[in-house]
């Protein structure tokens, strides 16, 4: 069992009567069970047959993979009831059988089905977004406008009362950032954009040709999209846009599925709710940067393992456990890049804590560093974590060419400060494009990062390269014979001159040629262990290719 704990906040969270209000419809479907209890939902949950439950009380389980129709539906209510569960989500349609009906009744845990079309990921992240309002280091109850601070679900839904129509709050990429209820009255393009939380590309397309986003951001009253002007037929109602704005700078946009001329009474309700959203979009883009920064912060005591250290560590709610250390980069680009880090640093951050809830992510550096608590006893915890790091590679190699580094678990800060300069290491090989490895650990690449540092030891000490390796970089840069290429080649075919001259493009009797010329140069006996040896160090160290 895979589980997702929010941090703590001093606004309540969800409660599973909201999520079905707000997600309901459109998303979710309520099968049995009581939902009307005023408790929050702790946690998310994904089942997972083969791994030990360990739910905290008041989680919603989302039941991937369970097959309603395969009778096992029944056992699995009444044992998630003796966790004190609040709901299981299962893939509709769901058979409510007497057995089943039963199985709610007596454990207490309502059972909801996830509608066809919806993907388990998209209500992953909407439940997430709900779980997570507020946690942004707020002290105390606050409100803006008469709603909770940073609550976009509810900030949708008022609008949506205000202009008696479904909205979208969408930022400056037409992603969905939050919805109303009573989307199932839009029409079909609408229940699109809201199960893929983004506005579908063909759609975008044509607002970008008739000029829609240019016109949304330009002006500061309402603009109108009508069915005929997108020429799809799933688009049948109505679309009034308005850009939520904080100065000059243009946060978002609401968008209302609505008909009917857009009067001077419904220009004003958008502009007011355009107010009031970027209100909110402001507290908790504010919010989400204070707590970025203090991780950041805390991670960095924790690997520079000063006298704070132990401190940051309890902090992060890591004391006293066993971590792995995860670094990431980008092996193309400019790591230094602050919206590259950030977004690589949320990408791991979500893959780790989708597994592992407690585990610490930030970017330090010019380096995404996570500390990954060890979970299960049972393997190596470093190949679980290397699984994890290459499953992550997998999944945003379209978006983030990313290299990760995987180093020993350890308890103390000690090991901790360790570990750091381990994976420090081994990017290092990978960045520079040592290895072909999208994720190892340092047995993977121990002798090339040795390598590595026994260069930088010989230029710092000034050292160049000396006898037959000298003379022949000598030869070569007055003759341009390629003398000390034949002899690289040659050394790394093993002696071997068909694959040699094939990876020099010559002929092997050319090849052959230069060997004894690199013998008579270079003053160097290619039947001698200990010279080819030397040859090999001095190429790899002192004239690296």
């Amino acid at each position: 069992m895979l589980a997702y704990t929010p941090g703590v906040s001093q606004r309540p969270r969800a409660s599973l009567g909201r999520v079905l209000d707000d997600l309901g419809s459109t998303l979710l479907e309520l099968v049995a069970g009581d939902v009307g209890q005023p408790e929050a939902i702790s946690a998310l949950a994904i089942f997972d047959p083969l791994d030990e439950p360990v739910l905290a009380p008041r989680s919603l389980v989302l039941g991937v993979g369970v097959d309603p129709a395969a009778g096992t539906l029944a056992p699995l209510l009444r044992s998630l009831g003796g966790h004190a569960t609040v709901g299981l989500v299962v893939r509709a349609p769901v058979a409510l059988t007497p057995e089943v009906r039963a199985a709610v009744e007596e454990s207490g845990v309502a059972l909801i089905g996830l509608r066809r079309g919806a993907t388990w990921a998209q209500l992953t992240a909407l439940i997430r977004t709900m779980l997570s309002e507020g946690d942004i280091g707020v002290i105390g109850h606050e409100s803006l406008g008469g709603l909770p601070s940073g609550d976009l679900f509810a900030v949708a839904n008022a609008v949506a009362a205000l202009l008696d129509a479904p909205i979208t709050i969408e930022d400056r990429s037409s992603r969905v950032l939050a919805f109303s209820g009573r989307q199932d009255e839009a029409d079909p393009s609408r229940v699109e954009t809201v199960i893929g939380r983004q506005v579908p590309e063909r759609y975008a397309n044509r607002l970008t040709e008739l000029g829609v986003f240019r016109d949304l951001y330009r002006y500061q009253t309402p603009v109108v999209v009508r069915p005929q002007d997108l020429g799809y037929d799933e688009t049948t109602v109505q679309r009034v846009a308005i850009a939520v704005r904080a100065g000059d700078e243009v946060l978002g946009s609401i968008w209302a599925a609505m008909d009917g001329e857009v009067d001077g009474e419904r220009t004003q309700a958008l502009l007011d709710a355009s107010k009031l959203v970027a209100l909110h979009l402001l507290r908790l883009r504010a919010g989400a940067d204070v707590q970025r920064r203090l991780r950041t912060d805390l991670i960095g005591t924790v690997l520079e393992g000063g006298a704070g250290a132990r401190d940051a560590l309890a902090r992060l709610g890591l004391s006293a456990r066993r971590l792995v250390i995860v670094s990431a980069a980008l092996l193309t680009g400019d790591d230094h890049a602050h919206s590259d880090l950030e977004r690589l640093a949320d990408a791991l951050s979500v893959h780790l804590s989708a597994t592992v809830p407690s585990s610490a992510v930030a970017a330090v550096g010019g380096t995404v560093y996570g500390l990954l608590p060890v979970v299960v006893t049972a393997g190596s915890p470093e190949q679980r974590a290397a699984r994890l790091a290459a499953d992550f590679v997998d999944r945003v190699d379209g978006n983030l060419h990313a290299i990760v580094a995987v180093a020993p678990a350890g308890s103390d800060i000690s090991a901790i400060v360790h570990g750091k300069a381990q994976a420090d290491r081994v990017l290092r090989v990978m960045r520079e494009g040592h290895t072909s490895l999208r994720v190892a650990r340092l047995d993977d690449v121990q002798t090339l990062a040795l390598v590595l540092e026994l260069r930088d030891l010989a230029a710092a000490r000034g050292e160049r390269p000396g006898g037959a390796i000298a003379r022949l970089m000598e030869y070569d840069e007055r003759n341009n014979a390629g003398l000390v290429e034949t002899l690289e080649a040659w050394l790394d075919a093993l002696g071997d001159v068909t694959k040699a001259a094939s990876d020099l493009f010559i002929h092997p009797n050319t090849l052959r040629y230069r060997l004894r010329r690199v013998t008579e140069v270079g003053e160097i006996d290619l039947t001698d262990p200990e010279q080819r040896f030397a040859a090999m160090l001095h190429l790899r160290i002192l004239a690296p290719r």
